[in-house]
Parts: structure tokens; sequence; C-alpha cells
């Protein structure tokens, strides 16, 4: 039987107009549920769900954060040590080094203050004086030269054999010509004990006629 169909209308639904009638029933039965469901509702739900992943992040952000600071501050602790041990040892070195160049200075000072005295008449009777100085035993150069030349004529191995000391056993001897008990009496810590040794010769006699005489350079003739 052929089918009529009026003109902008047709008599039978196609295939696809029934499947899109049923997806706009779908979606204004879904519109409709929701406009149904009360708005704050909805708020509390979206609260509930979005609350726990925020404090689970905020848990975990707090216990990483908390585990950096303690690393960090470990960390910090372990360079200050590290520094303050580098620090002490600089400081030590610094004073070691600051140690030597002090005792080599004093050394070197000594040595500037130390004179070198020449092994003779005139650097036997210098030392001899710088010896006196810091005894506070009197003399003069001139005075004890005066006495040496007239003594012994400046040999420090020069004896007296014929004189009344000689004659008991103990002879003058030296520059000075001092008798033992003398010199052994007035002898000068510092100086050698041996009354042949110039400088000591000289010392011990000039300690003896500072007691004696006031001084040897107020000596003129045997004494």
């Amino acid at each position: 039987m052929t089918e009529t169909t009026t003109p902008g209308h047709s008599r039978r639904l196609t295939k696809a107009n029934k499947l899109s009638i049923a997806v706009v029933a779908t979606l204004g039965a879904a519109a409709l549920a929701f406009s149904l469901v009360p708005a704050q509702a909805g708020e509390e739900t979206g609260t509930t769900i979005s609350a726990a992943p925020v404090a689970w992040t905020k848990a975990v952000n707090g216990a990483q954060t908390k585990t950096v600071q303690t690393h960090l501050g470990t960390q910090q602790a372990a360079a200050t040590k590290v520094a303050k041990a580098d620090a002490d040892a600089k400081a030590k070195a610094a004073a070691a080094a600051k140690a030597a160049r002090e005792t080599k200075t004093a050394a070197s000072r000594s040595a500037v203050r130390t004179p070198v005295f020449a092994n003779n008449l005139d650097g036997w009777i210098k030392e001899a004086l710088s010896i006196m100085k810091k005894e506070g035993i009197p003399g003069t150069y001139a005075g004890i030269h005066k006495n040496v030349m007239r003594e012994s004529s400046g040999n420090p191995r020069a004896i007296n054999n014929w004189d009344i000391n000689a004659q008991n056993g103990i002879p003058s001897k030296g520059l000075l010509q001092v008798i033992q008990p003398t010199f052994a009496a007035y002898h000068v810590k510092g100086t050698k004990f041996d009354l042949y040794d110039p400088v000591a010769n000289i010392v011990a006699a000039c300690n003896y006629a500072a007691d004696r005489y006031g001084s040897m350079d107020n000596v003129n003739s045997a004494y």
C-alpha cells in the first residue's frame, strides 16, 4: 500500500529523530533533578569533599617542612662546629707564629745587646767593666789600665815569686797580682773561678780595691 504524506509533515519518525528525542528527555530529567536538590546541601557536600584533601595536604606539608628544618638545623650545627674548629686551629697557629716571632726577636735583641770583646788587654778591661757596672763595683778604664801595667805589664800569666806573699806560699798572680785567698773572698759570680783568667782577675781585684780603698782608681802602688 503506498503511503501518502502531507507537505511539511512526516507521518513516520526516523530512527535519528527518535534518538534525539530520547537525549533531550534525559537531559531534561537530569536538569529537573539537579534543580530539586537544595543549594545548601550542595554546598555542604562540596565542602566535605574538598576539606579532606586540603587537611591531608597541610599535614604532609607540615611534616615535610619539619623534616627539612631539622635537616637544615643539623647541617648548620655541623657547619658551625667545623667553622669553630677551623677558627681555633687558625688562632693557635697564629699564636704559635707570634710566639716564635717574639722569641726570635728577643734572641736577636739579646745578641745585639751582648757585645763581643776582643781577647786582649783592651777587651779584658772592657768586659770586666761591663760586669762591674752590673754588680755596682766602681772603677774606670784608666784606673784599671794604670794598675795592670804597673803590676804585670799586661801579662795574665804573670806571677810574683819573691815578695812576702811568695815567701808565705801564696804568690800574687795574674794581671792585677792577686793572691788566691783574696781572689776566693772577692770573686764575682758569673766570672770564671780561675785566678789566671784575665776578666775574673780584674773584677775580683777591683771588688777588693773598692772594699779596701773605695775604688781601683785610688790605688797607685802595691795594694
